[in-house]
């Protein structure tokens, strides 16, 4: 399986917090993203996005064909983005678009075996995939990209 986690770029400061819309600098973060990972994606790739404005409007740079899931939501958990995704089970690949802290959180989980306080980015995205090796299962991150490098 690959899961891709990718944070909402730049958006407006303000209330109430889910009809925030991104920022002039968010939507070029949004479609640099997007042609990277047109460019880049993997085959049958599911997008499942928060329902706030400001992660439709960052999938909607990449894709109209998005589910929107209420556990991706700003105040969503490792437990529930997990569910949604399948990892690691589920096969293709998924692109979560959410929010901080809950990426930061899963990444941090992925890669060291306990949820721990990182932090991805504004825009950014990060690449996940899993193995067996030896009969072992392992995760790997296949890429972790700020929207500044594109």
């Amino acid at each position: 399986m690959d899961l891709l986690l990718w944070r909402h770029a730049e958006a407006v400061e303000g209330s109430p917090d889910h009809a925030r819309e991104l920022t002039e600098r968010g939507q070029r973060q949004a479609r640099r993203m997007a042609a990277w990972l047109n460019e880049n994606r993997p085959k049958r790739l599911q997008v499942l996005c928060s329902p706030t404005v400001r992660t439709r409007q960052t999938a909607a740079a990449f894709t109209d064909d998005f589910e929107i899931v209420s556990a991706l939501g700003p105040d969503g958990n490792v437990a529930g983005l997990l569910a949604a995704c399948g990892w690691p089970d589920a096969s293709g690949a998924v692109l979560v678009v959410g929010h901080q802290p809950a990426l930061g959180r899963l990444a941090a989980l992925l890669l060291s075996g306990s949820e721990a306080e990182w932090t991805i980015k504004k825009g950014a995205l990060w690449w996940f995939t899993n193995r067996v090796r030896n009969g072992e299962t392992q995760t790997v991150l296949r890429t972790a990209l700020p929207a500044e490098l594109l």
